[in-house]
C-alpha cells in the first residue's frame, strides 16, 4: 500500500469502477488503482459498484480489496445507472471512471488532475486509451458521426507522438475519463435510458453545449483489455443499443434549426443498415405471420435489421421523456453546432464499409442536405455609427475588415445607423438604418459586434442574456472627447466626458469579448473592468490571464502589398512635383493631434531644402456628423500666416476613397504624426501609421505612443520629443535626405508590417466567433440567484436615474409598449430579490 501523502495542494479523486460478473478483472483493476498511482492515498478513494451480478462477484471484490468502498446495485443498471450510482457514493471534488477491464498508468490521475488545475475552464478530462500491451490506439478522441454514432477515429492504430497533443474534443470515453463532481450532478451524470454504450458521448456533448471543456490529455494514459461479445442475443442486444442509443444521442443535443432533418435521415439509415449488415453476418430471425384463413407464411429477417427496427419502436416509446430531455438541453446550451463542428464529426464519415449501406449514405445526407445542416454558420451583426462608403474613416474601415474578415465563415451583416453608399455592391450584405430599426437585426443576430455608441441605440441588447455581444474598445473615446471639447464650456464638456463614461461602462458591464488595440489599451480596460466589479470569481476561475475576455486586435493593414491604380498627389496637387520631397499626413486634423509644430518644422526645412512639401491627406470628414475641429481652423491660419500654404503646405480637402489611398501613400517619401504629451496619447494607436507601414514609409511620430515604441524597437525611423520643432525638423531631414538611413528603415518595415494584417490582427476575433459564448461571469450559473457575482451595487438614486434613462431609450426603440414590457421584467426581478 502506497504511503499517504501530506502534500495539501492535491484535490480529492474518487475513482469509480463498476462490475458485472468479472470479478477477476475487476479485482486487477482496483488493486492497480490502489497500490500502483503516483497520487496521495489520503486523496484518492475507491468506489465499486456491483451491478447485481448475483454470481459471489461482491463477496470476492470485498475481501480481495476492502479499501474500495463497495456498493451493491439492486439490479443491474447498466455502465450508465452503475456510475451514477458509484458517483452518489463518491466524496472529492474530483470523479474519475475507469472500466473494470482496464488499468492505470501511475500518472492517470495525476497527469488529468494537473490538467483540470491548470484549465478552470475545463469540466472533463478525456484520458488517452491503449491497448493491453500499451501499443495502439484505443481512444485519442472521439467523434460522431451524424446519424448520432460515437466512434474513435484512430483505433487501432500504432501510438505515437501524433496522439501527444493535448485539446478539446467531444467527449472522453467512459473507459477512462475525469469529470468536475460538481459539474456531473449539476448535468444529472449519466444519462441512464442509455444503459450502456454513447452514454459518454451523450455527456461530454452536452458539457460542450453548456460551455464547459472536455480536454483530452495525453500523459492521462489507460490501458483496455477488450473481451469478446458474448454470441447469440447478446451480439443481437448489443447492436440493438447501438442503433437505439445513437438516434438518442441525435435526437437530445442537436440543436432545433437542424434536429428534424438529420433525425429523419437517421432513422431511414438505421432501418438501412440493418439490412446492410444482414447481407454480411448472415445471421437470421424467422417470422410467421398468420393470414385470415389458416394460411400461414414463413419469412427471414436478418437479425441486425431487427435490431434496428426494434431500436426505432424502443426510441417512439422512449420519445415523451427524451423530449423533455431534449428541451432542457436546447435551453441550457449556449454553444451552437456551428460552433462544435471541428469536435464532432466528418459529415462524410460512414462508418461502415459496406456497399449497400454506403450508398444509402450518400444518398440521405444528399437529399436532407446534411452537410449543410450541421455546418450552419452563425448570425454575425456588426454595428458601427461611422458612415460606409467608398471614402471612409477608422471606425468604418475597422468594422468594413471585421465584416470581411468573419463573411468567410460566418452569415455576416454590416449596418451603419449613419450612411451607407456604394458605387459596386458589397461582398457582404451592408445597409444604413435608423437606430430605431435595429431591433429586427438585433433579433436575427446570435453574436452583434459594436463599437462607439451602438450599445445605446440598442437597449434591448443591454438585457438580453441570450445574444452575445463583442465590444470594439480599440478607440478609448472618453480621453478623446477631453481633447476634442476643449473649445466648448466646461459645464457641457463635463457632461459630455461623463456621458462618454457611462456609456462605455454599460458596454463593460454588458460585454462577453472585448477588443482593444494594444497592451496599454490592454490595461485600460482591465482596471475599468475590475472597477465594475466583472472580475468574479466564476471569470477568475475560466481564465486567470483573461485573455478570453479582453484580447489584443490593433488596427490592421491589408495582405498585399499596395497597388498604383490611378494618380497620386505628384498627378493631381498643384505645386507637388515629380522631384520634391513629400512628407503624408494621412488622415484627419483632429483636437488631440499637434500639426502646429509639424508646421513649424516644415518652414525650418524649407529654409534648407526648398524642395520639401508636406500634404494633409484628409481635412474634411467623410461622416458629416462629425464638423471641423478648432485645431484644423488654427493649422490653416499658421500655414497661411508663415507662408507655406500652397508652397510647402497643402491641403487635400476631401477624404480620399479608401480603396485608392495607396496611391496617394505610394507617392510619399515618408510618413508623420504628431501630437501632444497627455493621457490620450499614452493609450491612443495611431491608425494612421499602419498604412505608413503598408507603403513601407519611414515613420517620424512623437513620442509617447505604443507607435512610437514600436518605432523606435525596429528602427522604423525616428521618436521626436512633443512640441519639438526643431527636432521634428532634423528627423524629416534624415529620413528624407539620408537615402541609406531611409532604405534601412524600408527593409525592417517590410518584415514588421506582416503583424500588422487584417487576418493576422482579427485572428482571436475570427476564433471567438467559431465558437462564440457568454463571458463565465456572464453564464447562467454565475448568474444564479444564490451567488453574490461579486459586483458592486449602485447607490438608490444612481439606480433610479439609470432607469429612468433606461425607460427613455425603451420608449424610443419601442414605445409604450416596449417600456411596459421592460418594467414587468424589471418588478418580477425586483420581487425575486425582495424574496432572498
Amino acid at each position: 500500500m502506497r504511503q499517504a501523502s501530506a502534500v495539501p495542494s492535491s484535490p480529492n479523486v474518487a475513482v469509480v469502477v463498476v462490475n458485472y460478473r468479472r470479478s477477476d478483472d475487476t479485482i486487477t483493476c482496483l488493486r492497480a488503482l490502489r497500490d500502483e498511482l503516483d497520487y496521495p492515498a489520503d486523496a484518492l478513494r475507491l468506489v465499486c459498484v456491483d451491478n447485481a451480478s448475483g454470481d459471489g462477484s461482491a463477496e470476492r471484490i470485498a475481501a480481495a480489496v476492502p479499501e474500495a468502498a463497495l456498493v451493491t446495485a439492486k439490479t443491474n443498471l447498466g455502465f450508465a445507472g452503475g456510475c451514477n450510482l458509484g458517483v452518489r457514493h463518491a466524496t472529492g471534488e474530483i470523479v474519475g471512471f475507469l472500466n473494470n477491464d482496464a488499468r492505470p498508468h501511475p500518472r492517470w490521475v495525476a497527469a488529468a488532475v494537473d490538467a483540470l488545475q491548470a484549465h478552470p475552464n475545463t469540466a472533463a478530462v478525456a484520458s488517452k486509451v491503449l491497448d493491453w500491451d500499451g501499443e495502439r490506439i484505443d481512444f485519442a478522441g472521439g467523434g460522431v458521426s451524424w446519424f448520432g454514432m460515437g466512434y474513435s477515429p484512430h483505433r487501432g492504430q500504432p501510438d505515437g507522438p501524433c496522439f501527444d497533443e493535448p485539446r478539446d474534443v467531444l467527449f472522453g470515453t467512459g473507459a477512462a475519463m475525469f469529470v468536475r463532481t460538481g459539474v456531473f450532478r449539476e448535468l444529472g451524470g449519466f444519462d441512464e435510458r442509455f444503459f450502456m454504450f454513447f452514454e459518454d458521448v451523450d455527456l461530454g456533448w452536452r458539457l460542450n453545449l453548456r460551455g464547459h471543456r472536455v480536454r483530452y490529455e495525453p500523459a492521462s494514459v489507460a490501458y483496455h483489455r477488450h473481451h469478446a461479445s458474448v454470441e447469440g442475443a447478446g451480439e443481437f442486444r448489443e447492436r440493438y443499443l447501438l442503433e437505439r442509443n445513437s438516434l438518442i444521442t441525435l435526437y437530445k443535443n442537436v440543436e432545433d434549426a437542424s434536429v428534424h432533418r438529420v433525425l429523419a435521415a437517421a432513422l431511414a439509415l438505421t432501418v438501412r443498415r440493418g439490412t446492410a449488415l444482414g447481407g454480411v453476418d448472415g445471421a437470421q430471425f424467422e417470422m410467421t405471420r398468420r393470414g385470415d384463413g389458416d394460411d400461414q407464411a414463413t419469412m427471414t429477417v436478418p437479425k441486425s435489421a431487427m435490431a434496428g427496427m426494434l431500436a426505432v419502436d424502443r426510441f417512439v416509446e422512449l420519445l415523451p421523456s427524451l423530449a423533455e430531455s431534449r428541451a432542457t438541453e436546447q435551453a441550457a446550451r449556449v454553444r451552437s453546432d456551428a460552433s462544435l463542428r471541428p469536435l464532432l464529426h466528418d459529415p462524410d464519415e460512414p462508418l461502415l464499409d459496406v456497399p449497400q449501406f454506403l450508398a444509402a449514405h450518400r444518398v440521405l445526407a444528399d437529399a436532407f442536405g446534411i452537410s449543410e445542416a450541421l455546418a450552419r454558420p452563425h448570425r454575425v451583426l456588426i454595428v458601427t455609427g461611422d458612415a460606409l462608403s467608398e471614402r471612409m474613416a477608422g471606425p468604418a474601415i475597422r468594422a468594413w475588415n471585421i465584416a470581411g474578415a468573419l463573411a468567410a465563415e460566418q452569415d455576416v451583416r454590416l449596418v451603419s445607423t449613419n450612411s451607407c453608399r456604394f458605387g459596386e455592391p458589397p461582398p457582404f450584405p451592408v445597409l444604413a438604418v435608423r437606430p430605431r430599426d435595429l431591433r429586427e437585426h438585433v433579433e436575427w443576430a446570435q453574436v452583434v459586434i459594436l463599437q462607439g455608441w451602438a450599445l445605446e441605440q440598442m437597449p434591448a441588447l443591454r438585457t438580453d442574456q441570450s445574444t452575445v455581444v463583442v465590444c470594439d474598445l480599440y478607440d478609448p473615446m472618453h480621453f478623446e472627447v477631453l481633447a476634442q471639447g476643449r473649445d466648448l464650456d466646461q459645464a457641457t464638456r463635463r457632461d459630455a466626458v461623463a456621458a462618454t463614461v457611462r456609456m462605455l461602462s454599460r458596454q463593460l458591464e454588458r460585454g462577453d469579448f472585448f477588443l482593444c488595440a494594444s497592451e496599454r489599451q490592454r490595461h485600460l480596460w482591465l482596471g475599468h473592468l475590475a472597477a465594475l466589479g466583472r472580475f468574479t470569481p466564476a471569470l477568475y476561475d475560466a481564465d486567470p490571464s483573461a485573455r478570453s475576455l479582453l484580447s489584443v486586435v490593433p488596427f490592421g493593414l491589408p495582405d498585399r502589398p499596395p497597388r498604383r491604380t490611378g494618380p497620386g498627389p505628384r498627378g493631381h496637387v498643384e505645386g507637388i512635383g515629380d522631384r520634391d520631397k513629400l512628407v503624408l499626413w494621412a488622415g484627419g486634423v483632429y483636437s488631440w493631434f499637434d500639426p502646429l509644430t509639424l508646421v513649424r518644422a516644415v518652414q525650418a526645412l524649407g529654409e534648407r531644402h526648398d524642395d520639401v512639401r508636406l500634404l494633409f491627406l484628409g481635412m474634411r470628414h467623410p461622416n458629416p456628423d462629425i464638423p471641423e475641429m478648432g485645431m484644423a481652423h488654427d493649422l490653416r491660419a499658421l500655414s497661411d500666416r508663415l507662408g507655406l500654404t500652397d508652397k510647402h503646405v497643402f491641403f487635400n480637402e476631401t477624404w480620399v476613397p479608401y480603396d485608392a489611398r495607396q496611391n496617394w501613400l505610394l507617392d510619399a517619401d515618408c510618413g508623420v504624426t504628431t501630437h501632444f504629451e497627455h493621457v490620450e496619447t499614452t493609450f491612443a494607436f495611431r491608425t494612421r501609421v499602419l498604412d505608413y507601414l503598408w507603403a513601407g514609409l519611414p515613420i517620424v511620430t512623437t513620442d509617447g505612443d505604443s507607435f512610437a515604441e514600436l518605432v523606435r524597437a525596429e528602427n522604423l525611423g525616428v521618436v521626436v520629443p512633443a512640441g519639438d520643432a526643431q527636432a521634428l525638423a532634423l528627423a524629416l531631414e534624415r529620413v528624407l535626405y539620408d537615402q541609406a538611413f531611409a532604405d534601412a528603415c524600408r527593409a525592417r518595415i517590410a518584415s514588421v508590417r506582416e503583424r500588422f494584417t487584417w487576418p493576422a490582427v482579427l485572428a482571436p476575433l475570427v476564433e471567438f466567433c467559431r465558437d462564440p459564448r457568454q463571458a463565465a461571469d456572464r453564464l447562467p450559473s454565475a448568474l444564479d440567484t444564490g451567488l453574490d457575482t461579486g459586483r458592486p451595487r449602485l447607490p438608490v438614486a444612481q439606480r433610479l436615474r439609470a432607469d429612468a434613462e433606461l425607460a427613455r431609450s425603451y420608449f424610443a426603440d419601442g414605445g409604450l409598449g416596449e417600456v411596459a414590457r421592460r418594467a414587468t421584467g424589471r418588478i418580477a426581478r425586483l420581487a425575486r430579490e425582495h424574496r432572498r
